[in-house]
Order: C-alpha cells, then sequence, then structure tokens
C-alpha cells in the first residue's frame, strides 16, 4: 500500500460529512416550518377549543425553539470560521 492509499483510509471524508449536515439541516427547516403551521392552525382554532389546546400550543413552540437552536448549531458548523 503506498502514502497515497494510506492517507485515502486515515483522513476523515468531510463532505460525507457536510452532505449529511446538509440534509439534517433541511429536515430540521422542514419541521420548523410544519410547526409553525400547526401553531398558527391551532391558535386561530383556539378560540373553539379548551385549554387543553394552550398546552400543546405552548408544547409545539417549545419544540420549535428547540430546532431553532438545532438549526443554529448546524449552521454554524457549516460555515466555514474567518478571522477578522
Amino acid at each position: 500500500m503506498d502514502s497515497s492509499s494510506r492517507r485515502q483510509f486515515s483522513e476523515p471524508d468531510t463532505r460525507v460529512n457536510e452532505q449529511e449536515l446538509k440534509k439534517r439541516l433541511e429536515l430540521l427547516r422542514i419541521e420548523h416550518r410544519d410547526l409553525d403551521a400547526a401553531i398558527a392552525a391551532l391558535t386561530a382554532a383556539g378560540h373553539r377549543h379548551g385549554p387543553g389546546d394552550q398546552l400543546q400550543i405552548a408544547r409545539l413552540k417549545k419544540r420549535k425553539l428547540a430546532i431553532r437552536d438545532q438549526i443554529a448549531i448546524l449552521e454554524d458548523n457549516l460555515l466555514p470560521d474567518i478571522i477578522a
């Protein structure tokens, strides 16, 4: 085995990792949009339903915020560090 073959196996493939991060990021963005739509629908229908919907809305908002945090972390990992 020559040195280029050894290097090929020992270095991680950052392109695959980046692709996985981008795919995960897109899935989180879709889930974030879906939660936004669900919250809007429950809020619009809130006056017709009981206080149980308020609890559901609060849970959805909490999940949405957690997803937003995950999106921010992934975006930070995908952007190159720039020293100004």
